[in-house]
């Protein structure tokens, strides 16, 4: 028989985040890997990429732009974010968050200002050297923005985010590689003459696409092996969200593309966009089946119960931290 509580009510209370947080976590870490790719780029391919760093740049600070009112919505009052930067909590997600969405920003809109006085002011040193010298932290703290975002769901006490905090945190990260790769690509392919060095966006997409798909088994291995697994199995919209959206339309649709088009002496344009489009609309949806899937594990007693009886996994590197200041404290 399958434990269960008093009245067959919900041992956890579920997280009430509407459609804010999925919007969230996939603007955001996908702006700070574009970021973090337009660097790699301009200091890899220089002005064969010229487009590529134009457009990762540029798309940085429209990221930065959008997750800021996106987080002080969820927030629900503007004084929850300026408490969030009066003192930065190196064990609190959110605080963390804010404080790299912050940083993100300004280096961010610094450094696109400075590349638009660059190219259009020829020969000018002081917009030059401002880029070479802010795409550095801009880049680092892109970065942190791809990876950050998984420890806001596993640092709470809901089943299918506890469960495989590290497999999670590879999987958005990842993920989020893979859909800058694949927006920079698409706007490339789209246009009259792409960038020579879309080819390697393919790469990088495919590539971050694997690893995802790996995370996502890894996943699955634990979530089934806390017996956590409950919502994103069965008939369920949510099920159904993340099979079809996040496993076959956001990986193994876009893998089956590009390795078509790497077998090909030209690859095809069509086929670069197809890949490109599935890996953002997958990315989005595993952000939306994951978080959803989440919260009906919160409401279900079978998994809170079966999950708190057999403990959580090892803690991740956020909970290690956290016992070792409580440790110090006392």
């Amino acid at each position: 028989m399958p434990p269960t509580t008093y009245y067959g009510q919900p041992a956890l209370k579920p997280a009430p985040w509407d459609w804010k947080v999925p919007v969230y976590t996939f603007v955001t870490p996908v702006a700070g890997a574009a970021q973090l790719i337009g660097t790699i780029a301009d200091l890899a391919a220089g002005e064969r990429a010229a487009s590529i760093v134009r457009r990762a740049r540029y798309g940085a600070v429209l990221g930065a732009a959008l997750g800021g009112p996106l987080l002080i919505g969820d927030l629900h009052t503007p004084a929850r974010w300026y408490n969030m930067l009066r003192i930065f909590r190196a064990t609190s997600p959110m605080s963390i968050g804010s404080w790299l969405l912050t940083s993100f920003g300004a280096f961010s809109s610094v450094l696109a200002l400075a590349h638009y006085a660059s190219e259009r002011s020829a020969g000018a040193g002081l917009p030059r050297l401002l880029v070479a010298v802010a795409r550095w932290p801009a880049a680092v703290t892109g970065a942190g923005m791809s990876f950050y975002s998984a420890s806001l769901f596993t640092a709470t006490s809901s089943p299918l985010w506890a469960a495989a905090p590290r497999s999670l945190s590879v999987k958005f990260g990842s993920s989020a590689v893979a859909a800058a790769a694949a927006g920079l690509s698409l706007f490339e392919q789209a246009g009259a003459r792409p960038s020579p060095a879309t080819a390697a966006l393919d790469g990088i997409a495919g590539a971050a696409t694997a690893m995802n798909l790996g995370a996502s088994v890894v996943a699955a291995r634990h979530w089934r092996e806390q017996g956590v697994k409950g919502p994103l199995e069965g008939p369920s919209a949510t099920a159904a969200s993340y099979r079809i959206g996040a496993i076959l339309l956001g990986q193994l649709l876009p893998l089956a593309c590009y390795a078509i088009n790497a077998s090909r002496a030209k690859p095809s344009r069509a086929l670069s966009m197809l890949a490109s489009a599935s890996v953002l609309c997958g990315s989005y949806l595993m952000r939306v089946g994951v978080i959803e899937g989440g919260k009906h594990s919160s409401e279900r007693p079978v998994d809170s119960l079966r999950f708190a009886s057999r403990g959580r996994p090892e803690p991740g590197p956020l909970a290690r931290s956290r016992r070792a200041i409580g440790r110090a404290e006392d």
